[in-house]
């Protein structure tokens, strides 16, 4: 099934909304697009001010979606994302009070500024797309969507992400320091008034559930899965690896390259779908050995040391 002409646009005028508020690598609202269509939670890392949580809600306010941001600090508990059950005086029972995840669009703000107890807390939401409060589960609004930003791990007041956690992020990417040419664009568009404010949505919950749809349509060639297996297997005897890619990982790896043909134009994935994709969703849940640390080796570079040494697929 091609792409839809419907989709196409969508997708387009959702860029352009962003587009208008984001100042920035048309690469980086593309890589959020593929996160976001693909239902792969995202995770941002970059130090304060680039644009992090500006980029997250100008994508909320053009799908229309239910939003919710919570800022993470040391003193939010687990109570306050979930929900909790409170005594009623006036009904003589107990009742489910919900937390701030209980939207469809949700931006955890500085996510690594709270303990590991309370980011677990996103666990089940992430995955499942429920949350469990005594016993008893309740269901998230779909379609269901987190953007995560952190801090790099040397700033103050910040703690790591359990790889649990980190597993869960079907993306992860930095925005960086604009270009000079770009830093003037800022500050002449947010000069007078912030143009978040007056960004309108160009899509709705009904469109995004349909274009998801779409994108778990795209085929893929039983060669290209065989690439994956490849890929995540190499990362899990790498000797400058000690944690490699999960089977979840594979997954997020599948889905990512689904997407990213379907904002080619395509209704099938290639190996270079793969290739794009790889950089934004193995390295951020690779934990590296003693070994390449003391290399100072990143872990997108045993990533792309890896990828140089598989065969790809051909004749799809």
């Amino acid at each position: 099934m091609a792409q839809s002409a419907k989709a196409k646009q969508l997708t387009q005028d959702i860029s352009a909304q962003i587009g208008s508020v984001f100042v920035g690598s048309e690469r980086i609202v593309h890589n959020l697009l593929v996160g976001f269509f693909g239902s792969l939670h995202v995770l941002i890392e970059d130090i304060p001010g680039v644009g992090k949580t500006t980029l997250a809600m100008s994508l909320a306010r053009s799908t229309g979606l239910d939003f919710g941001r919570i800022q993470f600090t040391p003193d939010v508990l687990p109570g306050d994302i979930l929900g909790m059950t409170v005594w009623s005086v006036e009904k003589h029972d107990f009742l489910f009070k919900q937390g701030a995840i209980m939207h469809q669009f949700i931006l955890a703000d500085e996510i690594n500024r709270a303990s590991a107890r309370t980011q677990s807390s996103l666990l089940e939401a992430m995955q499942e797309e429920k949350v469990t409060v005594d016993g008893v589960t309740h269901r998230l609004p779909e379609p269901f969507f987190v953007i995560a930003t952190q801090n790099p791990i040397s700033f103050t007041g910040t703690f790591l992400l359990p790889e649990s956690q980190a597993d869960r992020f079907g993306l992860s990417f930095s925005i960086g320091y604009p270009e000079a040419e770009n830093e003037i664009k800022i500050l002449e568009r947010f000069r007078e008034k912030n143009p978040l404010t007056e960004l309108e949505p160009v899509a709705d919950a009904a469109e995004i559930l349909s274009l998801r749809h779409e994108v778990g349509a795209i085929h893929v060639e039983r060669s290209v899965m065989d690439y994956l297996v490849h890929v995540a297997a190499a990362t899990r005897e790498n000797r400058k690896i000690r944690l490699g890619m999960s089977p979840r990982a594979t997954q997020h790896l599948l889905k990512a390259a689904q997407c990213e043909a379907m904002l080619q134009g395509r209704e099938f994935v290639i190996p270079e779908d793969v290739l794009a994709v790889a950089p934004l969703v193995i390295p951020h849940r690779l934990v590296l050995a003693g070994e390449a640390k003391m290399e100072n080796v990143s872990a997108l570079g045993v990533v792309e040391e890896i990828l140089s040494t598989i065969h790809l697929p051909t004749g799809i």
